[in-house]
């Protein structure tokens, strides 16, 4: 049975200072409907009797039946009180504000664009408790909306956390006798409660661009990058989510990222779903029917991944895309989609858990296993003390650094290879642990990423394959501030660097853009934005999925703590992390199934999932998984 309930949830969120808040002041909303996670079943449903309006409750995250309608202004309302209810209404479950719009004098109706953009602040705006008639006009009134804003949503759907004060008038007249708003700011200006209960973070995905890079045979066609953006998730979510992704990608990744969908295609239905056998069947505008059928699985893959990302419950068995008549381009299975198309790479093998032990050897362990074992080559026999490893993404090449931070060697997994010279020795003193080279990262196409590092700046760089020479990478944003630690994505397309400036660490994202000429590539990492504005000194991150990082840090003032960020700044909606005391350094895998792996004071420990730490072992440090 369909039911729908029309209350609002005010629980308990973690907002983005670690705090644990409550939503904000009780308002009055209509409730519909029987409550399906009350009733086993509803046998049946009263036909007569009012819609009452009621004070807002708490109600539990898994409540997907949860609606929330606003209610119609009421005849006699004061100009505060038909803002404080417009916001409100505007943060009800309809589609097109119809009740919000309720409260807007005629002509305001036909200019207002609530979906401009949208204002996150940390609590419900609140109208000023004293207002004074406006001075312009007599039966006019203005009432000033204020607050602290931690982020904002565009209008290409990107999520930007941005903390200042927050201050908006909104100007209300007379209309047929009862006070309605003819002038406010465009958009919706949401406290984070509402937003977090309205809003849902999803991934749309594009194609990597390597540009000057791209005809080599290591830049497949076939690389998927993660976007993420803010949808409601509420009202019609599939259509959503593929209207978002036919927008294009947001600013930050659009220069190193296509879409396959020729440009102006849109949708020719705006009623998406999944059919009983979990296929989704698209119909698309007429830009679609000229793409070859290669081009047409390649949005059948975007499409794929993007819908699933928002089902998540649901796993789709296929996409079929249509033209606007209905007849077939092309279809695209679960198992294809996967196979050719898996953000995740396909090694062919599942993953090991790396680390290093007492005996200074690179050990490897299953998620089952309980005893490490050493890696065949020469870093797995303890007679090259290293102080960081990292593992290439097909496990058969390893990356370490010498215990002294100064030199870079790379060797293969196997029995009988050699260790061989350093590929690199550090240009800086590598007196302290925080000296000479970062540990290495690979990425999904067998370049060998790291970072040199002194007191007075730091060097990026590149070998391809693992074995070429080192290339530098500018870091324009950089400036004089020196980089501790690095981990680059799969798609080598995305970094994440541990920056520090004047004894604060922080998490900063950059976009790698391969520029030169063909064959002479420059490489420079752009517009580095913070992943965890919140925390202070940031002590390790790592890449957890297609758009996550787990990071260990902690605030202003605060204890270390663990916890899943987007790469666009905002708050996972993964499960909190258990506490773990002590933590030097933090591994996850991009296959968001794995346990967390961690160099904590208790030792080597394991996160697996819907458990708690593990101790593997009471001596060991830099555990990493391939990448």
């Amino acid at each position: 049975m369909d039911t729908e309930r029309g209350s609002e949830r005010a629980r308990d969120t973690t907002s983005r200072h670690g705090a644990r808040r409550q939503a904000g002041p009780a308002r009055k909303l209509l409730v519909a409907g029987c409550a399906a996670a009350l009733l086993a079943g509803c046998a049946s449903m009263p036909d007569g009797g009012e819609v009452t309006p009621v004070d807002q409750s708490p109600r539990s995250e898994g409540d997907s039946q949860v609606r929330v309608y606003g209610v119609p202004p009421q005849d006699g309302a004061q100009p505060t009180d038909i803002v404080r209810s417009f916001l409100d209404a505007t943060t009800s479950d309809e589609a097109d504000f119809r009740t919000a719009t309720q409260y807007l004098a005629s002509s305001a109706r036909k200019t207002w664009r609530p979906f401009r953009s949208t204002t996150v602040l940390q609590e419900r705006p609140k109208p000023e408790p004293k207002q004074q008639p406006d001075r312009e006009n007599a039966n006019g009134y203005t009432v000033t909306l204020s607050g602290s804003q931690v982020a904002s949503v565009g209008e290409r759907y990107a999520y930007s956390p941005e903390e200042k004060p927050y201050r908006r008038s909104i100007h209300l007249v007379k209309e047929d006798g009862q006070w309605r708003i003819d002038r406010l700011p465009d958009g919706l200006v949401l406290g984070l409660s509402d937003f977090q209960r309205i809003y849902r973070s999803v991934n749309t995905y594009y194609f990597a661009s390597y540009n000057t890079e791209s005809e080599e045979p290591k830049a497949s066609r076939n690389v998927l990058v993660a976007d993420p953006v803010y949808l409601r998730q509420r009202i019609k979510p599939i259509t959503a989510s593929v209207n978002a992704l036919l927008s294009g990608p947001t600013d930050w990744l659009g220069r190193v990222t296509t879409s396959a969908f020729p440009r102006g295609t849109r949708l020719a239905t705006q009623e998406l779903s999944l059919d009983d056998s979990n296929a989704l069947r698209v119909r698309l505008s007429k830009e679609a029917a000229k793409a070859d059928p290669a081009q047409c699985k390649r949005m059948a893959a975007q499409l794929y991944f993007t819908v699933q990302d928002m089902t998540r419950a649901s796993k789709i068995s296929e996409v079929e895309l249509q033209d606007a008549d209905g007849d077939s381009l092309c279809t695209l299975s679960q198992e294809q989609a996967e196979r050719d198309f898996g953000p995740v790479p396909r090694t062919g093998r599942t993953a090991k858990e790396y680390f290093i032990d007492a005996g200074h050897r690179v050990v490897s362990m299953s998620d089952s296993a309980t005893e490490p074992t050493p890696v065949r080559g020469p870093f797995g026999t303890g007679r090259s003390p290293l102080r960081s490893v990292a593992i290439s993404r097909g496990e058969s090449t390893a990356a370490g650094v010498s215990g002294d931070g100064r030199a870079l060697y790379v060797a293969a997994m196997d029995d009988g290879a050699e260790r061989g010279d350093p590929l690199l020795t550090s240009e800086s003193a590598g007196k302290g642990a925080d000296d000479g080279l970062t540990a290495p990262s690979w990425d999904g196409l067998g370049d060998l990423w790291i970072a040199d590092r002194d007191a007075h700046g730091s060097r990026l760089l590149r070998m391809r394959e693992g074995k070429g020479d080192p290339e530098e990478v500018a870091v324009p944003g950089l400036g004089g501030r020196r980089i501790k630690a690095i981990k680059v994505a799969a798609d080598g397309i995305r970094i994440a660097v541990l920056v520090e400036d004047k004894g604060r660490t922080t998490l900063q994202l950059g976009r790698v853009e391969r520029d030169g000429a063909p064959g002479h590539p420059k490489l420079s990492v752009q517009e580095l934005r913070p992943i965890a504005p919140q925390l202070e000194d940031v002590v390790a991150a790592s890449w957890a999925g297609g758009s996550r990082l787990v990071v260990v840090g902690r605030e202003s003032g605060g204890v270390q703590q663990m916890q899943f960020m987007e790469t666009d700044g905002s708050a996972s909606n993964a499960q909190t992390l258990p506490g773990v005391n002590g933590v030097k350094s933090v591994a996850a895998s991009e296959d968001e199934t794995r346990p967390l792996i961690a160099d904590a004071a208790e030792g080597i420990v394991r996160l697996p999932p819907d458990a708690n730490w593990k101790t593997v072992v009471k001596d060991g440090m830099a555990p990493v998984y391939p990448g």
